[in-house]
């Protein structure tokens, strides 16, 4: 039975190390328009912030409409 248990540890942690090794190699992709407004978004930004898809504006629209689900 003990064994059963060790079998499935260890089928677990192989799963989670290869789910975390995948996170760690993703390359996320910057969308060139913002995907609310349809607005540009300046290279700068997608360099800087991989995966972004909202301008700042927008970016800043949202957070706080977040901060306000959480109150």
């Amino acid at each position: 039975m003990t064994d059963q248990f060790d079998r499935a540890q260890q089928l677990e942690e192989m799963a989670r190390e290869i789910a975390i090794k995948k996170h760690r190699t993703f390359k996320a992709i910057s969308r060139v328009y913002c995907e609310d407004c349809d607005a540009p978004i300046p290279e700068k930004r997608r360099q800087l912030i991989p995966g972004v898809s909202r301008c700042v504006a927008c970016q800043e629209i949202e957070e706080k409409r977040q901060q306000q689900f959480r109150k």
